[in-house]
């Protein structure tokens, strides 16, 4: 159902944006045109005056590069006030200079030129160039267009349209609400990367950063809207630009698929067939943007060959990811479906195998816009699952360190993890030895499950005493170890009595011996002290008889006054003993 909803959401924003795409194509009346190589001595009012040998059937870039005349067929009386201005439109294409010379019905013959330099004025969005014809008594009947330097890789004069000056600016309008609403939402989604970027550090992220960083730039390139940005700007640079972006496009494309699929998919083969497809797009690029206009129509044909393998490339990313089970196959199909079934009709078309029309161009532009919006989706599942795999393996990390941190019967830190908790701790802290007695004898009376049973219930009646930032162990057999802040730490006798009172298996008494001692913890020096003075203890409370509670002396540190006994020291039949007190808590 998630994948129907987005492709649900392509479509509603493809049926959005093609109407806008397509709006400039269909204003006005489509003009054809035919065309000639220019000889010397000819002159503009000659060849319209008798408009011959002019080809109207071949394409036009069988003709090759050169200066060309092209004449359009009779322009027809476009519905509307005839007093309104009309523009004649046609594609940008790589030429140095064109001169229009329109022909009137009363046979005048007015004249627009303009250089590839001095384009921007009429450059308008698609890229087209407009040019509003001049206003005379006579409606124009006939245009003859005089193309110097042209490269002629795809045709001189492509998708030529007769309409309204007004109408134009109308569409020009739509067209630059549309492309604005596009690159923001490219800027933004970049924006949005690099912020989450430093928390993340997917590598996918940059890649994706500039790609979208190119596509922004072919965008503005492409579209001819760096054109009406920076008027100084060569037209033919501008072309040359647009080469450079698109090929960064499809340069990054080879490396963000890469990231984007599981290393599975591109093990082998289609890892070094990625490096190939890197290098024959690289090289013809680079050379078209160094070395154009020389060779540029061989340049321009190695280029086209170039983007045919990356499709090829794509189609076999593809499969492949289809052959390995990649979880996020459906959502690149989904990001780049579009923008690979558009781009095999520009590769058709720039291979002279389908006509041109004016939707190729501009639905490139746009179907990298919508692949932005369905990429980022792409990019924020996969990082999505890729996060979802950290948490996992986070999680995984902490049952694998709690499981080695606790100890299995009980459920309480083992010795390795109550060491790592307890060193370092800053104050004076008191360490309670709590050691079962007689344990043998319940485990022979009770057999060793019951034993374990035991060793359960007096691990859980230690825990029920835990307060704030105190820790307790299982450290030994049946030994038991609590530490807490020494202002803090629970009153002997009300922990043995708690142990004391405690339900054991079968009705069973079990008592259990205390060794206790305060000091520093802030070392493996300080615990090693402490410890052995709480063991003495120990020993002490269980050669005095068990089931009861002995002090060691009070150890200080450095940074630390020697602490005093804890006012909750045992106070009833108290026996002095060579290293400190000690307290019978029987009954």
């Amino acid at each position: 159902m998630g994948r129907i909803k987005i492709w649900a959401l392509v479509l509603a924003m493809w049926t959005i944006v093609w109407p806008f795409a397509s709006a400039h194509a269909q204003a006005g009346e489509a003009i054809a045109t035919c065309i000639r190589p220019i000889e010397p001595g000819q002159t503009a009012a000659a060849i319209l005056a008798q408009p011959q040998g002019f080809d109207c059937r071949d394409d036009q870039s069988s003709y090759g590069a050169g200066d060309f005349w092209v004449l359009s067929q009779p322009l027809p009386a476009l519905p509307g006030d005839p007093r309104e201005r009309l523009t004649i439109g046609f594609a940008s294409t790589w030429q140095d200079a064109t001169t229009l010379h329109i022909l009137y019905a009363d046979g005048q013959i007015r004249r627009i030129a303009f250089t590839s330099a001095t384009t921007s004025p009429y450059l308008l969005l698609g890229p087209m160039i407009a040019v509003p014809l001049p206003r005379m008594a006579a409606r124009p009947v006939r245009i003859l267009w005089e193309a110097r330097g042209a490269a002629n890789m795809r045709g001189v004069v492509r998708g030529a349209r007769l309409q309204h000056h007004a109408e134009a600016l109308e569409i020009e309008g739509q067209l630059s609400l549309l492309y604005g609403t596009i690159m923001g939402m490219v800027v933004a989604l970049a924006l949005y990367n690099i912020v989450l970027w430093p928390a993340l550090r997917q590598p996918l992220q940059p890649v994706y950063c500039l790609l979208l960083f190119f596509i922004t730039g072919y965008a503005l390139c492409s579209s001819g809207l760096i054109g009406q940005w920076l008027p100084w700007l060569d037209n033919n640079e501008r072309h040359r630009w647009n080469a450079i972006m698109l090929g960064g496009v499809a340069l990054t494309i080879v490396i963000f698929a890469r990231y984007f699929f599981e290393r599975e998919v591109f093990r082998g083969w289609l890892d070094r067939m990625a490096v190939v497809v890197f290098a024959l797009i690289a090289v013809p690029n680079l050379a078209f943007a160094l070395l154009a206009p020389l060779w540029i129509r061989t340049l321009d044909a190695l280029v086209v060959a170039g983007f045919a393998i990356l499709l090829a490339f794509l189609i076999a990313v593809l499969v492949q990811a289809w052959r390995r089970r990649s979880n996020f196959l459906w959502a690149f199909a989904i990001g780049w479906g579009t923008p690979i079934i558009l781009a095999m009709f520009r590769v058709l078309n720039a291979a002279h195998l389908i006509a041109w029309r004016p939707w190729i161009d501009q639905s490139t532009v746009l179907s990298m816009g919508a692949e932005a919006l369905c990429a980022s989706l792409g990019v924020a599942y996969r990082i999505y699952l890729l996060s979802r795999e950290r948490d996992l393996a986070r999680a995984d990390e902490r049952v694998a360190r709690r499981l080695a941190d606790t100890d299995p019967l009980t459920g309480l830190f083992n010795r390795r993890a109550f060491l790592d908790q307890a060193i370092g701790r800053s104050g004076p802290q008191t360490l309670i030895l709590a050691d079962i007695d007689h344990f043998k004898r319940i485990n022979d009376a009770l057999g060793h499950d019951g034993g374990d049973e035991v060793l359960r219930i007096f691990a859980r009646s230690l825990a029920d005493t835990l307060g704030p930032d105190m820790l307790v162990a299982r450290i030994g057999g049946e030994e038991f170890a609590l530490l807490a802040d020494a202002a803090r730490a629970p009153d002997a006798e009300l922990l043995l009595a708690r142990l004391r009172a405690a339900s054991y298996p079968m009705g069973a008494k079990v008592t259990a011996s205390l060794g206790l001692c305060t000091g520093p913890m802030a070392s493996e020096e300080d615990w090693r002290r402490v410890y052995r003075e709480a063991d003495q203890a120990l020993f002490a409370s269980k050669d005095g008889g068990r089931d009861r509670a002995c002090w060691g002396v009070p150890l200080s540190g450095d940074g630390y006054p020697p602490p005093p006994l804890p006012n909750n020291r045992p106070r009833p039949r108290q026996e002095q003993g060579e290293k400190g007190v000690c307290a019978n808590g029987g009954s």
